[in-house]
């Protein structure tokens, strides 16, 4: 089989028929299959995906549900030989896996392509700064790139080669750990000039979001992630490449120094140090508000760095249990 498009859900009954539908059609011309890869829906999402020609799994234990459990379900289920992860709130561009998989049959070297990622909700702080980000972030630009965030077209053996395609323990950063694992072993990823996805993301405003996060897990993904890679050929490539580390180990420097200045009592000390990081994150966001959002999401992250590195771990390759719901 040619290609896989593999659809990871979670209660996304109100995007998955969309979801659905762009991916049959983008498998069509290559006689190739949609799976859908179910976390344990309590709402209509399953409900939904049978009236379409794709094969649904659904996780066995809900206790193993995370980010990277979701992912890897959907690729442990997989039969084509290239394979594109897509969230259940995203629609698949019809042109993007034609090009995709001629970019990557003309470039033995890659393992991966990704396309142009066009977001649809920026009401939100969150993704008010990523749409910035995709706008000047030179990974979100054709070209050779060091992670393929919001998914791309990947060689399934090179995957293999890597072990497996996403931590089935991480709560977020699958794709940035699957690019450091396959760089490791000497693979390049690029993105094309070329429509992917539209991402429509969630509607919430950005601190009920990083509470979302706490409580789900997600903001521990940072600590996860460097948790996995100590003794593994791509720790170098995380302690480099991965902001969230580091910004995560300045924050704790910081929390130090205003434990510091509060103990000696240097109230001006403390008020320089409460200021000069809100002052810079708002010139930096363009606005007081979206500085004083990434004050609070720097905390959070920084927290979540510890709770994730210390988070008990499965191994990554034992294979997730599953349970078959539709054949296609």
């Amino acid at each position: 089989m040619k290609v896989t498009v593999g659809i990871k859900a979670l209660n996304e009954e109100k995007r998955i028929a969309d979801a659905l539908e762009s991916a049959v059609a983008a498998v069509a011309p290559f006689g190739g299959e949609v799976v859908l890869a179910d976390s344990g829906s309590t709402d209509r999402t399953i409900e939904i995906a049978q009236r379409f020609p794709v094969r649904i799994v659904q996780l066995a234990n809900p206790a193993e549900r995370c980010c990277g459990a979701g992912a890897q379900l959907a690729f442990q289920s997989a039969r084509g030989e290239y394979f594109y992860l897509l969230d259940g709130d995203m629609i698949i561009d019809p042109g993007f896996l034609p090009a995709g998989i001629a970019y990557l049959e003309a470039n033995p070297d890659v393992a991966a392509v990704g396309g142009h990622v066009r977001e649809r909700n920026t009401q939100g702080h969150e993704f008010q700064i990523r749409a910035n980000t995709v706008a000047n972030d030179r990974n979100w630009a054709p070209g050779i790139v060091d992670r393929l965030d919001c998914g791309g077209l990947y060689r399934t053996s090179a995957v293999r080669e890597a072990g497996w395609f996403a931590d089935r323990n991480l709560h977020a950063f699958e794709e940035f750990e699957l690019a450091s694992r396959l760089q490791a072993r000497g693979w390049k990823l690029a993105r094309i000039d070329v429509p992917a996805i539209d991402h429509f993301g969630h509607t919430e405003d950005g601190y009920h979001l990083l509470l979302r996060r706490i409580r789900s897990g997600y903001s521990g993904a940072p600590g996860e992630v460097l948790r996995g890679a100590i003794g593994r050929r791509h720790l170098p490539i995380v302690l480099r490449r991965l902001g969230h580390v580091r910004n995560g180990l300045a924050v704790m420097f910081w929390w130090l120094l205003l434990i510091v200045a509060l103990a000696t009592w240097h109230p001006m000390v403390l008020l320089a140090l409460l200021l000069v990081p809100l002052l810079f994150l708002s010139w930096r966001r363009g606005s007081l508000r979206l500085g004083l959002y990434s004050l609070t999401a720097w905390n959070v992250s920084a927290a979540g760095l510890l709770a994730g590195f210390f988070r008990r771990r499965t191994p990554p390759d034992r294979p997730l249990g599953a349970i078959e719901l539709k054949q296609a």
